[in-house]
């Protein structure tokens, strides 16, 4: 029971809304604009991004452990950024993260064949371009975030294509809806992977993970950091005036002082890794927020 504990841990659990929340929005979109509704398909869908999320996780632990980049890092802020520590800390082996996450991966492609055999084989592509870069997020022989291009991946993976497959799965079409609706949670799943590489950079750095921050510096990163923000509200505006988002997303301003004080912590704060943490915090608690209060406007009368 106690190894029990340390595999699931090692899950990072309390990070899943990364992929219950757009699960849960593409879910109500589909509600919204074609009145479908499958509980046995959401559910299904469910699980499996969440496998898939959880997959992402644990490689990523292992892939950075081989790399060296989570024994580099001295300055991480848990639980946020430096990975899950089992490996470091001597409770789980190189080899059973490794098998965790290819069991996790195994259990959401098994979902994805099905979704795929019974709502069409459109979530197939979708769910194996989604896998396979997730996977290769930190892996080699591509290790995209070490190219630049990890934290847009990511975005794409459990923002616009998590959106647009739950759409599909619940109503069968391929539309635009769901790509415009879920700029605001692509914009902000890139926040999250964006805010947390402040604390990894020098370990970063070290190991030639040239993700965006190392590229930018702290300084000029945490600019960037703004622009992420200030983007995703302009992107919730833009699915109103496109008719992707009901009226009432407006709703999602009251996140507007949660977003504000985030900025300035970083702005503030981009080199004291300790203080820019509750920025880290925030981000989540953004993207958890916004996520939900468009999921609730979809069902409003």
């Amino acid at each position: 029971m106690k190894k029990m504990a340390i595999y699931l841990a090692e899950l990072r659990a309390p990070f899943f809304t990364g992929s219950i929340i757009p699960v849960l929005f593409g879910t109500t979109l589909a509600w919204y604009h074609e009145g479908e509704f499958s509980l046995y398909f959401f559910i299904l869908n469910l699980i499996g991004a969440v496998m898939i999320q959880a997959g992402a996780n644990v490689a990523n632990d292992y892939y950075d452990h081989i790399s060296g980049n989570d024994v580099a890092n001295t300055e991480f802020a848990r639980p946020f950024t430096g990975g899950s520590r089992m490996i470091q800390r001597g409770l789980l082996t190189p080899r059973e993260v490794l098998a965790e996450a290819c069991l996790c991966y195994a259990i959401g492609a098994l979902i994805g064949l099905w979704l795929a055999y019974t709502c069409g084989w459109f979530i197939l592509a979708l769910g194996l371009f989604g896998g396979i870069t997730s996977y290769f997020y930190s892996a080699p022989p591509f290790k995209l975030v070490h190219r630049g291009i990890g934290e847009i991946i990511i975005g794409l993976d459990f923002g616009i294509l998590m959106v647009a497959g739950t759409y599909f799965v619940q109503t069968g079409k391929i539309s635009l809806v769901p790509v415009i609706a879920s700029l605001p949670l692509t914009l902000l799943i890139i926040a999250i992977l964006y805010i947390n590489e402040f604390q990894d950079y020098n370990a970063d750095r070290l190991v030639g993970k040239f993700n965006w921050v190392v590229r930018l510096g702290r300084k000029n990163g945490a600019k960037g950091y703004l622009a992420l923000i200030a983007a995703t509200y302009l992107s919730i505006v833009w699915g109103i005036a496109a008719g992707a988002l009901p009226i009432a997303s407006i709703l999602t301003i009251l996140t507007l002082p949660l977003a504000v004080k985030a900025v300035r912590t970083a702005l503030a704060n981009y080199e004291n890794t300790a203080q820019l943490a509750p920025a880290n915090a925030a981000t989540i608690l953004l993207h958890l927020l916004t996520g939900s209060i468009l999921a609730v406007c979809c069902l409003l009368p």
